[in-house]
């Protein structure tokens, strides 16, 4: 049986450190407030919004949502995305994705402010986290695999780490993090040669490449440590979730495994709040 890496604790020890933080701003007349960009009414979007909110709450901080109809014009919903980032009282701004086909994401993304982009969505944000400015905001997903690897004292320096997915959310972004904490980082994807080889040779192993149970019990062995990032629709039990890691077969094998749900999904909010705050404080210093 594997130590489970489970996400409230990670989320609970957030909350207390965060909600300092908050109060000694507020002590300066200052309340952190995030500003969150919305077009149309996806039931992700909705939901994820909802966790956002109920975050903020919870830590005392404001938000806002500026919502738009799906089919807003290009030159309108520039204008609105300048206008949210010029407002004073906006320090963080999350913009979901991906917005509809008519509109010019590339270009929209521009137009955020990179000191209020705390999720990453700007090319500005991104070139910060890859040369590992300190003022730049990786995306929230794997600063939480970060964050729970912190909680849980899971050593990083000098591992061999192995990334299975490359995209500019997760996987790439994840591999400078931990590159910055000295581990030894290999990224794989779906034209990787022998990737179960690959995947137990590693003694972190962080799967976030999109597939439900792509990761089977031949892709690891005894000792490892697994953060599964996946959140897909579980093709064996309609209506749940589950992970990219195929649990049933992976967790009786390797030494801990966070679960999905209730794993790094359950930590992202408390970091978009805590990126905001960071991005407050830096904006009144």
């Amino acid at each position: 049986m594997a130590e489970l890496l489970k996400g409230k604790p990670v989320a609970d020890a957030m909350k207390e450190e965060l909600i300092k933080k908050v109060d000694g701003l507020k002590a300066k007349g200052i309340t952190p407030k995030l500003g969150i960009i919305r077009v149309g009414q996806r039931p992700d979007d909705l939901f994820y919004e909802g966790g956002a909110k109920k975050t903020c709450s919870a830590l005392g901080m404001d938000s806002e949502v500026f919502e738009y109809t799906e089919n807003i014009e290009q030159a309108a919903f520039e204008k609105a995305v300048i206008e949210v980032g010029q407002k004073k009282d906006v320090n963080g701004i999350l913009m979901f994705s991906p917005l509809p086909k008519h509109l010019n994401e590339k270009k929209i993304r521009t137009l955020i402010p990179v000191e209020k982009d705390v999720d990453c969505l700007t090319v500005g944000g991104a070139a910060k986290v890859f040369t590992d400015d300190p003022t730049g905001f990786p995306p929230c997903t794997p600063t939480a695999c970060m964050d729970m690897l912190h909680h849980y004292n899971i050593p990083i320096k000098g591992k061999k780490c192995v990334v299975v997915g490359r995209s500019l959310v997760v996987g790439k972004p994840l591999a400078m993090l931990l590159l910055r904490e000295h581990g030894t980082v290999t990224i794989c994807h779906s034209r990787t040669e022998n990737l179960p080889g690959v995947c137990q040779d590693a003694e972190i192993l962080i799967a976030a490449v999109g597939k439900a149970k792509m990761i089977k019990g031949n892709f690891v062995k005894p000792g490892q440590i697994v953060i599964d990032v996946g959140i897909n629709a579980d093709p064996d039990n309609p209506g749940k979730y589950c992970g990219d890691v195929d649990f049933a077969e992976v967790e009786p094998i390797v030494q801990k495994i966070s679960p999905v749900p209730a794993g790094v999904g359950s930590v992202t909010t408390w970091v978009l709040c805590k990126q905001t705050i960071m991005a407050c404080e830096m904006q009144n210093s």
